[in-house]
């Protein structure tokens, strides 16, 4: 039995096995999994639904994860994960976070993982020199999604012209597979919804509205245009910035039933919270 399936049957322990269809012949839907391999879009990037989220509270090239677990902890946390079949790594440039990946690049296959990372670049010659830098951090000759960090002008479609012509080039030489932003006001955002040049939007949403970008219709309904627009939306804030932790499995079932998100990226500092996600996602899908 491959990994990714034994994983979904021991979760399962002695629960009944869910049909897909009940006595009365109605579609049951089934469960999702941390594991599960999803498409991101029109990308062609296909990704574990969970992505590793190496930035909590990130900053000035650090992150929780960093100065708790060092390059070593993480990378072991990350090899950890790839071995329970979640291959999709969440870093940036501001939490420090390529040398930790780059240590667990030496113990899995390349192509077998989907590296995200974020710059804050403007011009063409900063962007040049973030994708040379980024793939020196990371051991690399190719990253899979470059994300513009932090948007929160509308404009910034027109502020970040030249680093977006750049990523655009990238993608084209293979030096990246997609890019996009991440958002943090109603602006950005829908200057996102309304860009072509997006391919994937990295989006704060959460049940309570908490730490997010407006009230939680209104977000919906831009995630939902996007999404149908092409747009790979991965979510990220699932527990509010630490401020829904003791509401796990009510945030887990709320982003699960959002068929408009791809993926999402959570934040794991230890084998243990790692472990309860993976037997949790499941549990309230």
């Amino acid at each position: 039995m491959k990994r990714r399936q034994f994983l979904k049957y021991s979760i399962a322990g002695s629960a009944a096995v869910v049909l897909p269809m009940n006595l009365f012949g109605k579609t049951v839907q089934e469960k999702k999994y941390a594991n599960d391999i999803v498409d991101l879009g029109q990308t062609g990037i296909k990704a574990s639904r969970l992505a590793m989220g190496t930035g909590t509270h990130g900053v000035n090239k650090t992150s929780n994860q960093t100065r708790r677990l060092g390059i070593q902890g993480l990378a072991k946390l990350l090899n950890e994960a790839y071995q329970h079949g979640i291959n999709f790594w969440d870093s940036a440039d501001q939490y420090g976070t390529h040398p930790h990946l780059k240590e667990a690049l030496k113990t899995v296959p390349r192509d077998k993982v989907v590296i995200l990372t974020k710059t804050h670049a403007t011009t063409a010659d900063e962007m040049k020199a973030d994708l040379d830098r980024f793939r020196k951090e990371l051991g690399t000759d190719y990253i899979d999604i470059v994300l513009l960090h932090f948007m929160t002008d509308p404009n910034w479609p027109q502020v970040k012209k030249e680093a977006m012509q750049v990523l655009e080039d990238a993608r084209k030489q293979g030096i990246i597979r997609a890019h996009g932003v991440s958002c943090h006001t109603l602006g950005a955002l829908e200057a996102a919804a309304n860009s072509d040049w997006v391919q994937i939007d990295l989006a704060r949403i959460n049940f309570a509205g908490v730490r997010m970008d407006a009230e939680l219709p209104v977000i919906e309904k831009i995630l939902k245009k996007m999404h149908h627009d092409g747009k790979s939306i991965i979510g990220m804030k699932i527990f509010g910035a630490g401020s829904l932790r003791d509401q796990v499995d009510k945030s887990l079932r709320y982003i699960l039933k959002q068929d408009f998100v791809d993926a999402f990226t959570i934040g794991q500092e230890n084998g243990n919270e790692m472990m309860d996600l993976i037997k949790k996602i499941p549990q309230n899908s």
